[in-house]
């Protein structure tokens, strides 16, 4: 399990420090009510700035892989570094919310999306010998940041407002990416291979359609679950907030676990079980809600082994350049996942009054994602 290579050391350490910070992204709702203050507006526009920050992210990843071997790895680290921080100290002197949501959705936004997919596809390759185990410490590292910011955030908050976060966050971004990038320049870790593979995305298009699919359906499952965690609780007479723990922490350890399994078990036997988990962990959900915190944290730890999975099992089917540019592709299937799932679940819940019927079509989408994985996963 251990990583022996040096050079694949300091490359990992500098990404998943890079992944952490960029996590943060997810903590936003911290910012919801200081927003709605700042600009006299509602929630609904609020959250256009998160929902919004995910589309930029998602194209990130997909247009991603055609730089990634044109330029030095700590030269890509260096243009996250200087986009995040404009973009998020654009965000912290805005007057108005349409110059905040252009600089925290658009352009850090973009750098987030940069910084995540590069550092997966760059951790991976510099650890030969265990990318799947690379690949899972540099998600469960952003699933970190999203779990830890929001304390950060709040102490900023208390002391100097929205400027203050967003001045706090923008140093944060700027000095992780300096930090990675002069670690990976002394390390002389290169990003691309010295032979690259033929292209066969072509030839297989009907695949990664199928996997866009798997993928989407699974990630769908558990972002309607974990985007209404704490209503969920909530109905069950739980706190919402131990609903937002267990469910990161869950997710935290899947993705490692996962991330390890993934150089050691078939992918197809991973990326089907843990759907079929996670769809079980659902329907029981909506039979014993007494027990929502232990069925919250399966899908959270389903949740993070599949996207932890998913990568790793997508460079093997497709080596060489070919797999950064597959994932951009399958990346999208989360991207759109992350917009509709958490919506379509609270129409459900504003249609009926319960989650109910919310966890059985989540339940579907899992099942459907292994059924589908199994398939398109060798």
């Amino acid at each position: 399990m251990s990583l022996s290579n040096p050079q694949g050391r300091t490359v990992l350490f500098a990404a998943s420090m890079v992944s952490m910070v960029l996590g943060s992204i997810h903590a936003i709702s911290v910012f919801m009510e200081p927003l709605e203050i700042e600009f006299a507006t509602s929630r609904a526009n609020v959250s256009l700035i998160y929902a919004t920050s995910l589309v930029f992210l998602t194209l990130a990843v997909l247009f991603g892989p055609a730089i990634y071997s044109r330029l030095q790895p700590a030269t890509i680290y260096l243009w996250v570094a200087v986009l995040g921080v404009v973009g998020i100290f654009l965000a912290g002197f805005a007057d108005e919310i349409e110059t905040f949501w252009f600089g925290y959705s658009i352009i850090f936004g973009i750098a987030n999306g940069l910084g995540y997919g590069f550092g997966l596809q760059f951790a991976a390759r510099a650890n030969p010998d265990h990318p799947g185990l690379a690949m899972g410490v540099v998600t469960a590292a952003y699933a970190v940041g999203a779990v830890l910011a929001p304390y950060g955030f709040e102490v900023a908050l208390s002391l100097g407002g929205l400027f203050s976060a967003m001045l706090t966050l923008g140093s944060v971004v700027f000095l992780v990416g300096i930090g990675a990038s002069m670690l990976t320049a002394h390390s002389g870790a290169r990003y691309s291979y010295a032979q690259p593979a033929p292209h066969i995305i072509g030839v297989q298009w009907r695949r990664i359609a199928m996997i866009w699919i798997a993928y989407g359906s699974g990630v769908a499952a558990g972002l309607m679950a974990i985007g209404h965690a704490a209503g969920i609780a909530a109905t069950a007479g739980v706190a919402g907030w131990t609903a937002a723990v267990a469910i990161s922490g869950c997710n935290l350890i899947g993705s490692l676990l996962s991330g390890w399994l993934s150089d050691k078990v078939s992918h197809r036997s991973i990326l089907t079980v843990l759907p079929l988990g996670g769809a079980a962990a659902l329907l029981a959900l909506s039979i014993f809600p007494g027990l929502a915190l232990v069925f919250l944290g399966v899908v959270g730890f389903t949740y993070g082994g599949t996207i932890a999975t998913y990568p790793a099992a997508i460079a093997v089917l497709f080596p060489g350049e070919d797999g950064a540019r597959v994932l951009g592709r399958v990346f999208t299937a989360w991207g759109i996942a992350g917009l509709l799932a958490p919506w379509f679940a609270g129409q459900i819940y504003d249609w009926d009054g319960s989650y109910g019927a919310a966890l059985l079509i989540a339940a579907g989408f899992g099942i459907l994602s292994a059924a589908i994985a199994r398939k398109a996963i060798v």
